[in-house]
């Protein structure tokens, strides 16, 4: 019989600063240039934010990219200037190649990187659909390319990344959970031996192709889990769009752990725009203290999540 669930002594702030499904067009806030990239992080962790989830962007027009040239003009910037665990992206960009998502990843050696736990149709094309003055002409094609896209991630492929990024430079992984089949996936590594405890889940609701965003649906996930997994694992739950900040808020007051930022949400508030990644933060903290609880430092996040140290990375 599995133990009670573990519940988290203080709640972890992860931030994902820009990601790769909004396009430049969406937002003015939308961190692209390293410079913006560093700021937009920096100022997230000076608000809270113990974890910092980075993806990359072409400098130059604001595209995917998981180049490990440049990676290396932000990274140590965001290490000089806070004590934050850098969480890097194994997804890249939607139209990738295994190689091409690692790069950055590989290059930089992290604390943590994500992982999808599973290939997925990932529809982000309904966005190509609203009125809006684009400001560069990869974004609308790039969008409307889901509609007939699958995110891979097979089980060999989870193996490689588990194998060649996280037993070979001890980075830890946040486990991007869609669905619940992708919890089982977890198990299934588990079962192998690929993954020691305490590992990270992160729970994702509201995607096009993944679980849907609804309250009943987070307490059936994180059930689930509960059977799976016992205290073994930590978790933590992101809500696409208008549904961030009531499921973060939700899973906060059930014992887990949160995201914001403008990977996953452009808006503060219903119809506004998010000034920064930052008032997300400084808004999700506000919450997490006015119901009694606390956030944790990101040293107390490495305690947690059992991370192998600032001092062990590649940047």
């Amino acid at each position: 019989m599995k133990k009670a669930p573990y519940r988290t002594p203080k709640v972890i702030i992860s931030c994902a600063i820009t990601g790769s499904i909004h396009t430049p067009s969406m937002s003015d806030a939308l961190p692209v240039t390293p410079d913006e990239i560093a700021q937009s992080a920096i100022e997230a962790a000076e608000a809270g934010a113990a974890i910092l989830h980075l993806h990359a962007r072409d400098p130059r027009d604001g595209r995917p990219s998981a180049s490990a040239e440049v990676f290396g003009q932000f990274l140590p910037r965001i290490k000089q200037a806070t004590d934050a665990v850098v969480n890097i992206t194994t997804g890249g960009g939607l139209t990738m190649t295994m190689d091409q998502r690692l790069e950055g990843a590989m290059a930089a050696r992290p604390e943590m990187a994500s992982l999808n736990m599973g290939s997925m149709n990932f529809g982000i094309f309904p966005m190509a659909a609203k009125d809006r003055d684009w400001k560069h002409d990869w974004e609308k094609p790039y969008l409307q390319g889901t509609d007939d896209f699958i995110f891979r991630n097979t089980f060999k492929d989870i193996e490689h990344i588990l194998t060649n990024l996280g037993q070979a430079h001890g980075t830890r992984f946040e486990h991007e959970c869609y669905d619940v089949g992708h919890l089982y996936n977890v198990a299934h590594f588990v079962d192998r031996g690929l993954l020691k405890p305490p590992f990270f889940v992160q729970m994702i609701f509201g995607i096009l192709g993944g679980i849907g965003a609804a309250p009943e649906n987070l307490i059936f996930m994180k059930e689930t889990a509960d059977k799976l997994f016992g205290d073994d694992y930590r978790w933590s739950v992101l809500g696409a769009g208008r549904h961030q900040m009531p499921l973060i808020t939700q899973a906060a007051m059930m014992g887990g752990n949160v995201r914001v930022g403008l990977e996953d949400n452009l808006y503060i508030g219903a119809g506004q725009l998010a000034r920064s990644n930052a008032e997300q933060v400084a808004k999700i903290r506000r919450i997490i203290e006015e119901l009694g609880l606390a956030i944790a430092t990101p040293d107390e996040a490495r305690e947690i999540l059992a991370l192998k140290g600032g001092d062990k990375v590649g940047f």
